[in-house]
């Protein structure tokens, strides 16, 4: 995999209907979250990683280009064209226009339930492969749970606190990854427990 130099940060809301239906397709979404970890990468590496070929990669590759998601750059080496995440984050919300809105809530819900399972699944196979990573990463690694009692005040202060920390992370945007730095996968949820008894 290939690191390039950082951008400026770019968070993105996305609350067009088409566009987050675009992103729930399994393969695009896929494609998406490979660019936003790694950088620019062409079709061919993409699909080495997403399990398809470079030519279906390139199909959906320019579906989310029809949405601004993402771009193809120059040629390094004057062959094969990469592509890059024309954003450094997303943000999924609601939008003001009620004619719209039941469209993108059900847009919304499908994008982030598969991207519930698409996270699930990403860390069964870091779990699967832990054994095979060099002692220091396997120390680093954290698979917390946390059953917390917060108001909802506090739970959106906690969220911009972590965010605050995490954000001089970010691959895309760092500038000063030290030697031995590597893609990790971070992943926070935090909601009202389904069980907890509402007033």
């Amino acid at each position: 995999m290939s690191f390039t130099s950082a951008r400026p940060e770019d968070r993105r809301q996305v609350s067009d209907a088409r566009a987050l239906r675009a992103l729930a397709h399994p393969l695009r979404l896929a494609l998406l979250n490979h660019l936003m970890a790694f950088g620019p990468q062409t079709a061919s590496q993409c699909a080495e990683v997403v399990g398809s070929t470079a030519s279906n990669c390139s199909y959906h590759l320019r579906s989310l280009a029809r949405f601004g998601l993402v771009e193809s750059v120059d040629p390094v080496d004057g062959r094969e064209r990469p592509w890059r995440s024309t954003a450094t984050g997303l943000q999924f919300g609601h939008t003001d226009d009620p004619a719209l809105s039941l469209g993108v809530d059900s847009a919304q819900r499908m994008l982030v339930e598969k991207q519930i399972d698409d996270e699930a699944a990403l860390t069964r196979r870091a779990v699967a492969q832990r054994d095979e990573l060099p002692e220091q990463w396997q120390d680093a690694t954290m698979l917390s749970g946390y059953a917390l009692r917060l108001t909802p005040q506090e739970l959106r202060d906690l969220g911009e606190r972590l965010d605050a920390l995490i954000r001089p992370y970010i691959g895309l945007t760092r500038t000063d990854p030290p030697e031995g730095a590597d893609v990790v996968a971070l992943h926070l949820n935090a909601y009202l427990h389904p069980d907890a008894v509402r007033p």
